[in-house]
């Protein structure tokens, strides 16, 4: 028994790694094909959206480290509370 799943075993891994392969060529063609549609399309982002999407994650940016900031003083003050109640629970 050990036999055949050793045969199936060497059978199988060569099928494998050619798979494998052939993925990394169609990367290859699917790459130049985006190289070519992005040199025939004209693209010509504006400056005020680039400036707007910029001032938007700074301020998400901004928000989330508020969040963060006072999640991490509520769990800080749960912590003091729980030590103030154990210590009232002690004496």
């Amino acid at each position: 028994m050990k036999n055949l799943l050793i045969i199936a075993v060497l059978i199988l891994m060569p099928a494998l790694g050619f798979a494998q392969s052939t993925v990394t060529t169609n990367d290859a063609i699917e790459q130049v094909a985006k190289e070519e549609v992005s040199k025939t399309t004209i693209e010509s982002p504006s400056v005020k959206e680039t400036k707007l999407n910029n001032q938007l994650k700074l301020q998400l940016i901004e928000l989330n480290q508020k969040k963060s900031n006072d999640i991490i003083s509520i769990k800080a003050y749960r912590k003091s509370l729980q030590i103030k109640t154990k210590e009232v629970k002690l004496c």
